[in-house]
């Protein structure tokens, strides 16, 4: 690799040739600001809060997107780069709502932050005019709110990762906003509720729905069961909205604190994901042996599903039909929990804890009601799970750890790695090759498909059946293998699709962190870390091995894929236009 030498700030470095004064300066131990910057998704220098001097140069320039050289001279903390730093964020705040008290990002906004480093107040030297935005709440995921908009653009670039691009800029200088073409409502175009634009946004203009209300109101009601279940990839990334470090396993402290809330009961989606395993290895077996349609693609991720619902309806038939782990978990207490406890499904209340927006959207698909009543009641985030603990006035970080209610408490290590890219692939053929072999699987660890990369492949001699699978993150690497079975070119037979990049680890409902920490640290691959050590410590690691599902199917399911689990676990998908 060839190298330059430069100075910033009068210390001599050798970097790398052609790598930005940001990361050089980053390399070096020093923070220069951004607000529009996101390493290789939104490289723009719109934002010029990351201006600095460079001697020689005629003007400042942008740190994010500006080259460092052979002898190159770099100043990031003059008087002439506060004071240019100082005047952009003014020039923001002249347009910018400033009710931060109300505001759900209070204390964890990029722009606020910054606003108190360069003593920026409230009485705005710029102050004049400005256009007011109605909020649009249509989509039954998030809200949208222009008046706190920065035109940093970080959201497009995102959904623009994704490959929807339902969003962009409208109008031109002044009156330039981010919307839907024509304005259109959120709802009414073919965004997949992924909530990828509300992880990078650096304010709160763009939030989720917030339901919390809802099941304060259901647990303060006497007449109400009210059960929680937990997301696999939950217990890696709760503890970071309380300032623990990522990738810290806090399981034992998120039961406690969920208990504290007063839930009646407290259990592990993780069951709901052993069981998934269950009933998808069987669909899949059953297609490879009767000729069914090939590749089968998984169906755990609602933000996937409607992107398949939306940009390649033709293909639907390749989906799963087994629910997502969110709604088998619903299905099965309000139908089996609800007898054995002899209680109307009516009068219980199910909330999951998920790390992603889609799952709000997922509570009101068609087809997910076992009962004759939602399957899922409630959905919220990480984000609102940790709110909701904070204004209870629970101290997290001192917790006692506890354990979950019996006996959906109970999972396999197969169950925890769901929640990262590969996880689901991985837990299906623990159980699919010891289904196809009949004998015990001895090494659990199908390393092949796990990883950060964008798209794995794999190959498995199994009893003589050879077994090619696929995984993607991220819709945009999903249509990579979509276009490949329409054109014929697909030798897959199983294939995994995770709406979000990395997948559930970093959905759009995991807690917020800073620009800095997006570019500079591996927060997938932290995160996932937490959930293979889990499994790795786990006693049983195959979902076949999961008593109270075995329970489950000795006396009411009978075995996967029967008449009485597909009424309960399984579900239809709906074509859908991309512009409803």
């Amino acid at each position: 690799m060839e190298t330059v030498n430069i100075q910033i700030n009068g210390m001599p470095l050798r970097v790398p040739k052609g790598i930005s004064i940001l990361e050089a300066a980053r390399s070096a131990g020093i923070e220069i600001p951004t607000l529009c910057y996101l390493k290789d998704i939104n490289e723009i220098g719109a934002c010029r809060i990351c201006m600095v001097e460079v001697k020689g140069a005629k003007s400042l320039v942008t740190a994010c997107v500006y080259p460092v050289n052979e002898g190159m001279e770099i100043f990031t903390n003059t008087e002439k780069v506060r004071h240019s730093r100082k005047m952009t964020l003014e020039l923001i705040l002249s347009t910018h709502d400033k009710k931060c008290l109300s505001c759900v990002r209070s204390g964890n906004c990029e722009l606020q932050m910054l606003c108190k480093e360069f003593g920026v107040d409230d009485e705005n030297a710029f102050a004049g005019e400005t256009i007011h935005y109605a909020f649009d709440d249509s989509a039954a995921h998030m809200v949208r709110d222009n008046n706190k908009c920065i035109l940093c653009r970080r959201c497009v670039a995102a959904c623009d990762m994704q490959g929807i691009s339902v969003i962009g800029a409208n109008a031109r200088g002044f009156d330039t906003h981010i919307s839907s073409a024509f304005d259109k409502d959120l709802a009414t175009v073919s965004c997949i509720s992924c909530g990828q634009c509300i992880v990078n946004c650096p304010t709160g203009a763009i939030v989720e729905k917030d339901d919390t209300d809802k099941v304060l109101a259901a647990i303060n009601d006497p007449t109400k069961f009210v059960i929680v279940n937990t997301a696999p990839s939950i217990r890696a990334t709760l503890g970071e909205a309380f300032g623990m470090s990522i990738g810290t396993n806090v399981e034992g402290k998120m039961v406690a604190a969920l208990r504290r809330l007063g839930f009646d009961k407290v259990f592990d989606t993780d069951f709901a994901a052993d069981l998934t395993i269950m009933e998808e290895a069987n669909e899949f077996l059953e297609r490879v042996q009767n000729g069914g349609v090939l590749p089968m693609i998984t169906s755990c991720s609602p933000g996937w599903v409607k992107y398949c619902e939306h940009y390649y309806p033709e293909l639907l038939g390749h989906l799963s039909s087994c629910k997502s782990p969110q709604q088998m978990f619903g299905a099965v207490m309000k139908t089996w929990y609800a007898q054995k406890l002899g209680m109307d499904p009516k009068d219980m209340v199910v909330v999951g804890v998920m790390p992603c927006t889609a799952k709000k959207f997922e509570t009101k698909r068609p087809n997910e009601a076992a009962s004759g009543y939602p399957d899922v009641d409630i959905a919220i985030t990480t984000r609102e799970l940790a709110r909701m603990i904070e204004s209870a006035g629970i101290y997290f970080r001192h917790l006692p750890d506890e354990e979950f209610d019996s006996p959906f408490g109970e999972s396999t290590g197969a169950g925890t790695i769901f929640g990262a890219t590969g996880g689901v692939m991985e837990a299906a053929l623990r159980t699919a090759v010891e289904k196809l072999t009949g004998e015990p699987l001895e090494n659990v660890d199908f390393k092949e498909v796990r990883g950060m990369e964008n798209i794995k492949e794999a190959e498995y001699d199994v009893a003589g059946t050879k077994i090619k699978v696929a995984v993607a993150s991220g819709t945009k690497n999903a249509k990579v293998l979509l276009d490949k079975i329409k054109d014929g070119t697909a030798d897959y037979q199983f294939i995994e699709i995770m709406g979000c990049p990395g997948g559930c680890i970093n959905g759009g409902g995991q807690p917020i962190q800073h620009a800095v920490v997006r570019n500079f640290v591996d927060l997938k691959a932290k995160r996932a870390e937490a959930l293979y050590a889990s499994d790795a410590q786990n006693k049983k690691r195959k979902s076949h091995e999961n008593s109270a599902i075995k329970e489950l199917y000795a006396d009411f399911l009978g075995e996967p894929g029967s008449h009485k689990a597909h009424e309960v676990l399984h579900t239809s998908y709906v074509a859908r236009k991309k512009y409803e």
